[in-house]
């Protein structure tokens, strides 16, 4: 793989982590316990871990819609 490659791939993979871990930074949650679980499930499986965070906030979103 090319250089340009692999930095756009740890971009596509560092973003929605880091974006995780700011958000549960700041949000409140039901419990801390809570909190603490999101957090360290980010920060110890980075790509996988953000990602499905911001998947499930984002259904969390669209289900206090509705």
């Amino acid at each position: 793989m090319s250089l340009p490659t692999l930095l756009l791939l740890a971009i596509v993979f560092f973003i929605p982590t880091a974006w995780a871990i700011i958000h549960i930074a700041y949000r409140s949650f039901e419990s801390t316990k809570k909190k603490a679980l999101w957090g360290l499930f980010v920060v110890f499986v980075p790509p996988l871990g953000g990602i499905v965070y911001v998947l499930v906030h984002q259904i969390g979103r669209i289900r206090e819609k509705q």
